[in-house]
């Protein structure tokens, strides 16, 4: 099963994809997790040249292909061969990222932004999304008091971008509703942790 996790900066996701992991390890599930941009050594070196802070020259539309070609890389190394191999996949952030920052708050389109992704992933969809909801603000401030969280090109930009990127991922679980789920980011971090486990192992053991 492919399962990603989104949401926008400072949602908390990133902990809670560990928390989850580590949880599903204990009782035996077999399960690997990964992150986007990255993943692997060559989409790991993508990624630096995508959330370098001084890269502020870097093109919209180039942005996007990059994010697609370091997905690309992801797939073929490591997220297809897992999954045939009867892996549960747990991906931080994946294609509704690319749609929801790239399509949504870049405003280069989301169909755009879907079709070069179409064509990179050859249509490889998650089985589930999680989407970790949150206000920009809170996010932003938590980024702010969190000394060991680096701080990439997209933390920088601007709070109308951030609400671009939330408003673009709701508007993505409406268009994906039967693979999304929504969690309440702003609750306290245990709580967020917990839910998300009851709701990923109500859906293993279906």
């Amino acid at each position: 099963m492919f399962i990603t996790f989104e949401g926008p900066e400072g949602s908390g996701k990133s902990s809670v994809l560990n928390y989850v992991y580590e949880k599903l390890k204990e009782k035996n599930y077999k399960v690997i997790k990964t992150r986007e941009p990255g993943g692997t050594p060559i989409s790991e070196q993508i990624r630096n040249i995508i959330l370098d802070k001084s890269n502020t020259a870097l093109d919209p539309k180039a942005e996007a292909l990059l994010y697609a070609a370091s997905r690309r890389q992801h797939l073929v190394e490591k997220i297809w061969p897992s999954l045939k191999d009867g892996y549960i996949v747990l991906c931080d952030r994946y294609l509704d990222s690319s749609l929801a920052y790239q399509g949504g708050a870049r405003g280069l389109g989301i169909d755009e932004i879907l079709n070069i992704n179409n064509f990179a992933t050859d249509k490889t969809f998650p089985d589930l999304t999680i989407l970790f909801d949150i206000d920009p603000k809170l996010g932003l401030k938590r980024i702010a008091q969190n000394s060991k969280r680096e701080v990439n090109r997209l933390d920088l930009e601007k709070l109308e971008f951030h609400n671009k990127v939330r408003e673009s991922f709701l508007k993505l679980a409406e268009i994906y509703k039967d693979r999304y789920h929504i969690i309440d980011a702003s609750k306290p971090f245990d709580t967020v942790c917990k839910e998300t486990l009851t709701y990923i192992e109500n859906i293993l053991n279906k």
